[in-house]
């Protein structure tokens, strides 16, 4: 997860710019960069590796002036170089800082290059830079020329820019990637996050979806997307600048609800190769007989979700196990070769003493964690890593679907290499998981058509959760975190098990939710789900937007953009979150952190 910051109107903005990436630095070390405008002219420092770098530059090449932005990297598309830091510049003319993914960068760049432009890094943020420069040179002021950019790029983004052309402003946008704005005296700055302005102001506007604009030392315009004027609510901050901050969100979950878009792009970046497909360091992983995926709570329910993605794009034999449970059984793995332990921290006990009972009996071992320096990741053969930042939150949102998103990656790349999917097939996999970001963007607006469930739902003592194929470990997922979050009782099943027994369950008004994409299973899903309508449930339904049409006389449908049912779990995923969410909220029950939980679990 990079890191934005900007100030204008500073005597000395090098300084407080570098003072802020000091507190963005978790959100990535790989290369940082700060420009300063001044005088008319654009001069940056970069460099490759920690903040720390960046500090030794500056201090032996200071950069005077009032206006800059500044920029901490975790390398998305391009190699940690010098080339590829942050600000990325057009020439003299034009210096962009930027978080996310342009899906479009490519087809972009080759109209830019068309026209003359040269790119000298393998970023896709330099497609801005060269957009910006044509459009500060055609657009009569630097607003008009960011809604040009906008109205050319798609995908999920923050980004901040100066210009040589208008050297005493600096133009911001976000979409489905946070940015806020800090107001102080005299002066204005820009961060990521609150935290990062902690020491210049405690004044705080988040910006929201589609907003963009421009910031001088004496005011602040945005619009919204359509172009109309923005007012944005100014928030005061924490005043512990040191602290984690909730952004202007309620809870610490709903701001990580939010970040999910970022997260993916990030965590999609790691898994990407310099020439655009997958890039995982695997050996011979590819010649496996059989693989066992470890996990507990969240993390095994991604890890069932997995399992349907190994064996159907890899021909990959998977045992899904929790962790828990594993070592005591004297399990038989004379047809694994590999042992995969799934761990949001990196430090679940279980997790843990299950893959060293798997390395005693011979099993190679891999830990997918988002904690580079956690002890999974030191003690496994192979890593892999989630770039889903930190989640302050007890219920795992964004962590999950980053979880997601290397397993798909990772069964497109073993079903690559084991003869099973072709380069097109995998390359349309990458595709989709790139489209991701822009589509959860979209699916956050189910916030307001969840609500008026919620009471009725708030009511229940349980509830049902409903899913088939690699939708039945989402509803296992919805399920647990609606008991987790708001004590209400709530069980996730197959839809077909249905009539094998659980049906019995159902009576009038009781909820159940049901996941649906656009798949091979759902016309047998919809059949289960109307045995419950009938029966007096109330249904609410989650699906892609194509779905709509078969489930038509359920009463409350939510739905999210139409994607590839592969990517449907990732997806749907955002509103049976948003749907325990406010349904805790409703009751009152401590969100962040729900009673008897901790966020890592570090005991047996």
């Amino acid at each position: 997860m990079c890191g934005i910051v900007g100030a204008i109107g500073h005597p000395d903005a090098a300084s407080v710019l570098y003072q802020a990436l000091q507190r963005l630095e978790y959100r990535g070390y790989d290369s940082a960069g700060i420009c300063i405008a001044d005088g008319g002219a654009l001069d940056a420092r970069r460099a490759v590796g920690k903040l720390s770098a960046l500090g030794e530059v500056l201090a032996k090449d200071p950069l005077p002036g009032m206006t800059g932005i500044g920029h901490t990297r975790w390398a998305t598309h391009g190699k940690a170089t010098l080339n590829n830091a942050h600000p990325i510049m057009a020439g003299a003319e034009v210096a962009v800082v930027h978080n996310g993914i342009i899906e479009n960068h490519k087809i972009l760049k080759a109209g830019l290059i068309e026209r003359g432009h040269v790119f000298t890094s393998d970023t896709d943020t330099e497609v801005l830079t060269h957009l910006f420069a044509e459009a500060v040179a055609s657009q009569p002021d630097l607003m008009s020329a960011t809604k040009h950019v906008l109205g050319q790029i798609e995908g999920a983004y923050a980004f901040a820019v100066v210009a040589k052309a208008f050297p005493d402003q600096i133009a911001i946008a976000r979409n489905a990637s946070p940015l806020a704005v800090g107001l102080g005296e005299g002066a204005n700055y820009i961060g990521s996050d609150a935290m990062a302005m902690g020491s210049m102001t405690r004044r705080i506007i988040f910006l929201k979806d589609g907003d963009y604009g421009v910031i001088s030392r004496d005011d602040i315009e945005l619009r919204s997307e359509d172009g109309t004027p923005a007012q944005r609510e100014v928030v005061m901050a924490s005043a512990s600048p040191g602290l984690v901050s909730k952004d202007g969100y309620q809870h610490f979950m709903e701001k990580e609800i939010h970040e999910q878009p970022e997260a993916i792009a990030h965590t999609l970046a790691e898994i990407t190769a310099a020439d655009g497909g997958f890039n995982f360091e695997l050996g011979d992983a590819a010649e496996m007989k059989g693989m066992v995926m470890l996990a507990a709570g969240t993390s095994h329910n991604a890890a069932m979700i997995g399992k349907y993605w190994m064996e159907s794009l890899a021909d990959l034999p998977v045992v899904t196990e929790i962790a828990s449970e594993f070592r005591y059984r004297n399990p038989s793995v004379r047809h694994l070769d590999m042992a995969m332990g799934i761990s949001q921290s990196g430090e679940s006990l279980d997790t843990l003493m299950a893959l060293r009972y798997a390395a005693e009996q011979g099993l190679k071992t891999l830990g997918l964690v988002n904690v580079a320096e956690s002890t999974i990741a030191r003690e496994t053969d192979l890593q892999l890593l989630t770039r889903a930042g930190p989640e302050i939150g007890v219920a795992s949102t964004k962590s999950f679907t980053a979880q997601l998103a290397v397993l798909l990656g990772l069964a497109a790349e073993l079903g690559q290499k084991r003869g099973v999917l072709s380069a097109d097939d995998a390359a349309k996999i990458h595709a989709d998981l790139a489209s991701l970001p822009r589509l959860m963007g979209a699916a956050m607006n189910s916030f307001d058509d969840i609500r008026p469930f919620i009471s009725q739902l708030a009511r229940a003592q349980s509830c049902l959760f409903l899913g088939r194929g690699m939708l039945y470990p989402l509803a296992l997922e919805g399920a647990l975190k609606l008991k987790e979050l708001s004590y209400i009782h709530a069980e996730g099943y197959a839809s077909g098990e249905m009539k094998h027994g659980p049906i019995a369950l159902i009576e009038e008004g009781l909820p159940v939710i049901a996941l649906l994409s656009n798949d091979e299973h759902l016309p047998k899903a919809v059949s289960n789900l109307m045995e419950a309508k009938a029966r007096g449930a109330a249904v609410m339904v989650i699906c892609t937007e194509s779905t709509k049409e078969a489930v038509e006389d359920i009463d409350t449908i939510i739905t999210v953009p139409d994607c590839d049912p592969l990517i449907a779990p990732i997806l749907l995923s955002i509103p049976a979150q948003i749907l325990s969410y406010l349904t805790a909220v409703h009751k009152g029950t401590d969100v962040d952190q729900p009673r008897n939980h901790a966020k890592s679990v570090t005991l047996e």
